[in-house]
């Protein structure tokens, strides 16, 4: 007979940026709910990232773990009954992890937003979590929290006032603050990579439906809102969205794990307002530019050197507390009728609400969630945690869920 877990949750990737805020939330927020360790490669910094947390974090245990190690990760999560990933770019350190999760039933967070890498995740390893009863849940940040559960709000109250689901969902960035991390910024340089060396990624990366279980059924035709546009509904001109890329895809993969709960039909984009569309077009040709320079190897090097700020660097907490998002969505039934909801954060959407966004996804999946609810499998965020992560992020993470209009 097996040894029951040590610790409920484990954090791997402690000392990181967001791993470092994820570990003074745990402290602050779910001290007494639950027990966690803090893991990562050097037991030096990770005694650092303890001191910092000052009396509340003397006693928090310590595990030291290598991500490119199988049996530490076998290891890792033999002690744990959850484990917390911000390990990255996943890509490149990520699986040895989920697949140990997948295979010994340990449940699975994580912040990732490489769509390529959570497609291979979910191909080699969806058998293996179903069997083992293992709910791996990746996305589980600003990508793609707000976006999920943002649809997920909407559709409830869209059913709720008109009998039936939003058939057609538009999201809009009206305004946001804060920085990108040094974390999602070498996950997007990796994306890039793998598509400049590889035909098949690229195709991968334009297909909507890429996450979505074999035989979803799903085929309208997306708009990928990659150019400056007006948008006569926002009333105001728009420029793409760098996060769209993953979460529409998120949100197609659970209207799939729904059973086409949305519509078999359902069409959702992401775009930024924009004032003006000189500013539309600014910023259309700025991401795209900076996008095609990351697909060129030179050009792609330069800027990870001097550009884009590195894994582990980020904003002070007086910073992180100035910075803040708003959606708007904009739901559209067959017979017409429309839905406008916003979601808001009040932190810098890279790193404090996406900690704290994290931190509330763990503790409902451990808390909230049981496994006679939610079995083995790669879930999404709508579709494992729903209402019940969407009450815990409106009382402990700053963000709102509101209804505009009908």
């Amino acid at each position: 007979m097996s040894k029951p877990p040590q610790y409920d949750v484990i954090v791997f990737g402690a000392t990181s940026f967001v791993g470092q805020i994820l570990c003074r939330v745990l402290t602050e927020q779910c001290a007494g709910q639950f027990v966690w360790a803090a893991a990562g490669r050097s037991r030096s910094k990770l005694e650092q990232v303890r001191a910092q947390l000052g009396p509340a974090g003397v006693g928090v245990p310590l595990i030291v773990a290598d991500a490119a190690s199988a049996d530490d990760m076998r290891a890792l999560c033999a002690r744990a009954r959850l484990v917390v990933s911000t390990v990255g770019p996943y890509a490149l350190y990520g699986e040895q992890l989920v697949k140990a999760c997948a295979q010994t039933g340990t449940d699975y967070c994580d912040l990732t937003g490489e769509v390529q890498w959570v497609r291979r995740m979910i191909e080699c390893y969806q058998d293996s979590a179903r069997a083992s009863g293992a709910r791996i849940v990746h996305c589980c940040g600003f990508d793609s929290i707000p976006s999920d559960l943002g649809v997920r709000f909407l559709q409830r109250e869209a059913r709720q006032r008109f009998g039936q689901p939003c058939t057609s969902v538009k999201m809009r960035v009206k305004a946001m603050a804060g920085t990108v991390s040094g974390g999602t910024c070498a996950s997007l340089v990796n994306i890039a990579r793998e598509a400049a060396a590889d035909p098949a990624v690229r195709r991968e990366l334009a297909d909507p439906y890429s996450i979505c279980p074999p035989g979803h059924g799903l085929s309208a035709r997306q708009n990928a809102a990659a150019r400056a546009d007006y948008d006569a509904d926002f009333k105001t001109w728009t420029a793409p969205f760098l996060m769209a890329g993953i979460n529409t895809r998120v949100v197609h993969r659970s209207n799939a794990l729904l059973n086409a709960a949305y519509g078999r039909e359902f069409t959702y984009d992401e775009a930024t307002m924009a004032k003006g569309w000189l500013r539309a077009q600014g910023f259309t040709l700025g991401i795209g530019a900076f996008m095609l320079a990351l697909g060129v190897a030179p050009l792609r090097g330069v800027i990870e050197r001097r550009v884009l700020p590195q894994p582990g660097e980020g904003p002070s907490p007086e910073a992180q507390a100035k910075g803040f998002f708003d959606f708007r969505f904009l739901g559209t039934t067959a017979h017409g009728p429309q839905l406008r909801v916003k979601v808001t954060g009040d932190r810098d959407p890279g790193y404090g609400s996406t900690a704290r966004m994290l931190a509330q996804a763990a503790a409902c999946l451990l808390l909230d969630v049981p496994r006679t609810e939610r079995g083995g499998g790669f879930w999404t965020p709508a579709t494992v945690f729903g209402d019940k992560l969407i009450a815990r992020l409106e009382a402990h993470a700053g963000l709102r869920f509101t209804v505009l209009e009908a």
